[in-house]
């Protein structure tokens, strides 16, 4: 079996560039150690520890709309809710590997699978 190492996602708000246009579909990939330890020596994360997720996000995220490149600035400019909606299908991408769970039914103990829907989407 081939693990999923990109994941696809809808933001709730989207992405406002700067001629006015909104970019909502994206793909995320896995983390990998590498993307979790290097931004912790850039001193913008050494001066405010809350700027990591905002590096993070922008090594991670290898597609938003047509915008190029993904960078902290782009990062820095979503609003909000797509700041949070991003944090978590980070942890859930990467805690999980995927956004898919084996579940039995209760009722009939048949086993099944099912994808998780992010908020927002």
């Amino acid at each position: 079996m081939i693990q999923q190492t990109e994941f696809p996602f809808i933001l709730p708000q989207g992405y406002l560039d700067s001629e006015g246009n909104i970019h909502r579909e994206g793909i995320m990939r896995l983390a990998t150690a590498y993307d979790e330890i290097t931004p912790l020596r850039d001193p913008r994360v050494q001066a405010n520890p809350g700027y990591l997720v905002i590096i993070l996000l922008s090594r991670v995220i290898t597609q938003l709309g047509t915008v190029t490149p993904i960078n902290p600035r782009t990062i820095e400019g979503l609003f909000s809710a797509d700041l949070v909606y991003l944090q978590d299908f980070y942890q859930r991408i990467n805690q999980n590997g995927n956004t898919r769970f084996q579940v039995t039914c209760p009722h009939c103990q048949g086993e099944f699978e099912v994808e998780t829907v992010p908020m927002g989407e």
